[in-house]
């Protein structure tokens, strides 16, 4: 049995090939090339600016969603009560739960105080716990 030194000493095997004796193998496809060619090959770009003659990076067409500001912020007379109950239904599901920030449009800081106000109010009944059709009463 031969040891790790004399093993590399020997000279390496020569690949086997599928193609008849004689011939050489076509070459394999590539699917995105390798990392190592320049601007015209490689994997395609999924992030940054575009290249000249592509899209732009987003997904969609047409301009950018606009971004909701927090009605807290922008109106700074506004304020988070737990009494008003109407501007507080605004901020609950139809089921009774608290909207998220995604669906509320309220900034960090405003979305804890109006879950504060929530629940504030749920514990003075003044705002139902879960739907109505929900309750078996």
């Amino acid at each position: 049995m031969a040891t790790d030194t004399e093993r590399s000493q020997e000279a390496p095997r020569p690949q086997r090939s599928s193609a008849p004796e004689g011939q050489q193998e076509a070459p394999r496809p590539r699917r995105y090339g390798s990392y190592q060619e320049g601007q015209d090959g490689g994997r395609p770009r999924r992030y940054g600016p575009p290249q000249e003659g592509q899209r732009d990076g987003r997904r969609g067409y047409g301009p950018p969603p606009m971004r909701r500001k927090c009605p807290f912020c922008s109106n700074k007379t506004l304020e988070m009560d737990y009494k008003r109950v109407d501007m507080l239904r605004n901020f609950i599901t139809e089921r009774g739960k608290i909207a998220t920030r995604r669906g509320s449009g309220l900034c960090a800081k405003h979305q804890r105080d109006m879950a504060v106000a929530v629940k504030r109010a749920r514990h003075l009944a003044l705002l139902p716990f879960t739907a109505g059709h929900l309750r078996k009463i």
